[in-house]
């Protein structure tokens, strides 16, 4: 597995200027979440996407693409349109910004890209809310397929699939082979009993991409390494025991106002935490 920063937690760097900060930290890649800041995919072209792709080769960074920017697509709502929302056209809006976001990811080099749900509105019935999001994700999977990208799901706290036992659902109901698996650790601490790492190996033959965060039990606010109830050591074991390769990325979208100690600080307890993959399970 590779260890990457989340853009969103370095939201007031200048994307080059945050490329060498985690480049010089000691970080192997970047988990790039296209954002008003950070290749605005309504303001920037491919001339731009190929200069940060040279950046990135240059400091020898890989690349995962995230997608849950605030307010690219509506600057009053959060994360909105989504792929559940009753609005069709404003459902193809999203559809058409996954697609790009697809362009994105190809032209940095990426082979990942990670999306959910979203949220529900209020007082809509949610078994509509899941034909929905079915025929819709279906459309973006298969432009995915078209791009040679992995599409990764990612359960979160909030949305219509927000757990586990969501996902299960949502893959059940998809019935498609090319659907990879996000898990956000921190989530896992909100939405799920147990430890984090105990989940993890059910879902090791999809698992594309792991975000990594600290939570404390049953709150989702995502929290620096040590400032929650996760157990790292054992997660980091478990990543390595199932074979995980895959991005290992730091997201701390709370703390862009302090990111470059905040990069520092998670980058040496990761460390700390026997990177190594030794010790006793």
């Amino acid at each position: 597995m590779w260890l990457a920063y989340n853009t969103n937690g370095l939201a007031h760097h200048r994307l080059e200027d945050a490329f060498a900060l985690l480049a010089d930290l000691g970080y192997e890649g970047v988990a790039l979440t296209p954002d008003v800041g950070h290749l605005d995919l309504g303001a920037t072209t491919e001339r731009d996407w190929e200069r940060a792709r040279a950046v990135l080769d240059r400091l020898r960074l890989r690349c995962v693409v995230e997608t849950g920017a605030r307010f690219t697509l509506d600057p009053r709502r959060k994360h909105w349109p989504n792929l559940v929302t009753t609005d069709d056209t404003a459902a193809a809006r999203r559809v058409a910004w996954y697609r790009q976001a697809l362009r994105l990811t190809t032209a940095l080099g990426a082979r990942e890209m990670s999306l959910w749900s979203g949220a529900v509105e209020p007082g809509v019935d949610c078994a509509a809310a899941w034909s929905r999001l079915v025929d819709r994700l279906n459309r973006v999977l298969d432009d995915a397929a078209l791009a040679g990208v992995t599409l990764c799901f990612e359960p979160e706290p909030g949305m219509l699939v927000d757990s586990l036992s969501a996902y299960r659902e949502l893959r059940t109901r998809l019935q498609r082979d090319d659907l990879a698996t996000t898990l956000d650790v921190g989530h896992l601490l909100v939405t799920e009993a147990g430890p984090a790492h105990v989940h993890l190996a059910e879902f090791a033959p999809s698992l594309r991409n792991v975000q990594l965060d600290d939570a404390r039990r049953g709150v989702h606010e995502h929290l620096a390494l040590g400032a929650g109830d996760l157990e790292l050591a054992p997660l980091l074991r478990e990543l390595t025991r199932i074979g995980y390769c895959g991005p290992l990325a730091l997201e701390l979208s709370r703390d862009s106002h302090r990111g470059a100690d905040a990069a520092a600080a998670a980058i040496a307890t990761v460390r700390a935490a026997d990177l190594a993959r030794s010790g006793p399970s």
